[in-house]
């Protein structure tokens, strides 16, 4: 059965720095079109970062310069490098692609 599995998420001060992990089983990431999204509390559902199998990638403004989205195609997993955070990065991360959507990991941005 193919999923997707988020991790790596934690409390860290601002200006502190997290990566996320993406596990993917069941098919081959590298052949797939993979985004990030975060649900900020109180807010939509934001798409965050994309990763192409080409090896581009794309983000949204406010995360430019601070966020890098990369993968380890002998892992199956796709990154979320998050530095320089601030307190509304604050939110639960998601990995979504080739159909499917994980269940999140919490990133809290706070002193």
């Amino acid at each position: 059965q193919a999923r997707l599995v988020e991790s790596g998420g934690g409390l860290v001060q601002p200006g502190g720095s997290l990566k996320l992990s993406c596990a993917a089983s069941g098919f081959t990431l590298s052949n797939a079109q993979m985004d990030w999204y975060r649900q900020r509390p109180g807010k939509d559902l934001e798409w965050v970062a994309f990763s192409n199998s080409d090896g581009s990638t794309s983000y949204v403004d406010s995360v430019k310069g601070r966020f890098t989205v990369s993968r380890d195609n002998a892992k199956n997993t796709m990154y979320l490098q998050m530095n320089s955070l601030k307190p509304e990065d604050t939110a639960v991360y998601l990995c979504a692609g080739a159909g499917l959507q994980g269940q999140g990991t919490q990133v809290t941005v706070s002193s």
